[in-house]
């Protein structure tokens, strides 16, 4: 008895040691590097863009048609707006988590609290690319800057358009009291009214000032002299960001990406522009994609001059710190 009693002990304990000993086994095979399970990826986020009809999106229908968001894991859903006024409205409200502006349109978010961030350049003019045109009609008999002394220019008030005309005006020699100009907020009521002649000059952003000088009007000064004045950039807002760094930083990345796919062959975008209704069809055999500026930010110099301007047409009544509206933290 007492022999049967050992043998199922010895049995047992037996037992018991080699369970031991494959557990021991499985966990040393499970923390092998080699062996171990991937950690799937993380679901892509979606950054919801509010974007006006402008060349300046280009980079980001590239980056959308090519697959590059997909393939840097991220979604990108495209709010389309008419107006600069119907962006701030759907950023404001939260439906829109980014938007291309420029450093005016941040300062005015940022007057009392930092609610927008700017993460990178969407486009900016060269000597060879303007983005902005100070244009005369045809029957205005205007040819230089010296005709648009005391001539009421269309401008849409209070945005980037008339910082603009202001500076490129001042730069040619004209006083603040010689430069008069008038709000005619939609641009296509400035390229209709410029087109019949009542209104004698206007500023247009590309590819709106393409389309009447195509139709008439005469390019009197733009830009690509003094390209330190004109940039448009890539915004989110603060909160979007906080929660989604890597989703910022995946975004841009797409954008590099698309940024130098266009600058090898500008020309192969022209039909996109057209789709998408940036650009009207009958410039498309004319207009000439610009290139597209690579990563980067608006320097300090740039944000204290659109500042001053601000503050001197009443616009602002306090500095906005250019270190909490103007990030290089997520670029490529």
């Amino acid at each position: 008895m007492s022999n049967k009693f050992n043998k199922i002990q010895f049995q047992i304990a037996a037992l018991t040691l080699a369970l031991a000993l494959s557990l021991i086994l499985s966990a040393c095979q499970s923390a092998t590097p080699s062996e171990a399970t991937e950690v799937a990826p993380a679901e892509p986020v979606t950054l919801k863009l509010a974007l006006l009809p402008i060349i300046d999106t280009l980079p980001i229908l590239v980056a959308q048609q090519e697959g590059l968001f997909e393939a840097n894991n991220v979604n990108v859903e495209v709010i389309p707006v008419a107006s600069a006024a119907e962006r701030d409205q759907v950023i404001t409200s939260g439906q829109a988590d980014g938007m291309i502006n420029e450093a005016l349109s941040t300062m005015f978010y940022n007057k009392d609290q930092t609610q927008v961030q700017i993460v990178r350049f969407a486009r900016a003019s060269s000597p060879e690319h303007p983005l902005f045109w100070i244009l005369a009609s045809a029957t205005s008999g205007i040819n230089s800057a010296d005709g648009l002394k005391n001539v009421e220019i269309g401008v849409s008030e209070g945005t980037i358009i008339e910082y603009i005309t202001d500076r490129l005006l001042e730069k040619e020699g004209l006083s603040s009291d010689e430069i008069k100009n008038l709000a005619v907020p939609k641009i296509p009521d400035r390229i209709a009214l410029l087109g019949t002649g009542q209104l004698k000059a206007a500023t247009l952003p590309d590819p709106a000032a393409s389309l009447a000088m195509q139709q008439g009007a005469m390019s009197i000064l733009d830009d690509s002299k003094y390209p330190e004045l004109s940039l448009s950039t890539l915004a989110f807002r603060k909160p979007f960001i906080d929660q989604n760094p890597q989703a910022i930083q995946n975004f841009l990345k797409a954008i590099e990406e698309a940024v130098v796919r266009i600058n090898e062959d500008p020309a192969k975008y022209t039909n996109l522009l057209v789709e998408q209704k940036v650009l009207p069809a009958p410039l498309a055999e004319t207009f000439q994609v610009p290139p597209f500026i690579t990563a980067g930010v608006p320097d300090e110099a740039h944000w204290n001059d659109v500042l001053a301007w601000a503050k001197a047409e009443g616009l602002l009544a306090e500095d906005v710190s250019y270190s909490e509206s103007v990030t290089t933290e997520y670029l490529p």
